[in-house]
């Protein structure tokens, strides 16, 4: 068995996934991270997703591409995901490849949490 590359909360219905690693760069990791997110939507049927960043310190590209997978799985289920508590450097990346545009990203936790 895998061991859990994200911490699962549930609050007021919605589903919060926090990395417990700071660096998501080993290819084998990220396929462990995006079966673990991909179950929560294909097994779990959960439609409102936020992914708090808050531990992550380094994020490699082949990880942006599982969370893209992810975006599409969770609105082909009628669903929302959000991002939360990026890092300025990783940020960066987003703004760059233009995945801002796709995620909605928060800054805190909290924020991501209203109005779902």
């Amino acid at each position: 068995m895998s061991t859990r590359k994200i911490d699962i909360e549930e609050v007021n219905g919605v589903t919060i996934a926090r990395f417990t690693d700071k660096k998501i760069l080993d290819e084998s990791n990220i396929q462990i991270i995006g079966n673990q997110l991909f179950s929560l939507i294909d097994d779990d049927h959960r439609q409102k997703v936020v992914l708090d960043f808050s531990n992550v310190e380094y994020l490699s590209s082949a990880a942006l591409g599982k969370l893209i997978t992810l975006d599409k799985k969770v609105k082909a289920a009628q669903g929302e995901l959000r991002l939360c508590a990026i890092r300025k450097d990783i940020l960066e990346v987003f703004k760059i490849t233009r995945l801002d545009k796709l995620f909605k990203i928060m800054e805190t936790r909290d924020k991501a949490l209203e109005k779902f």
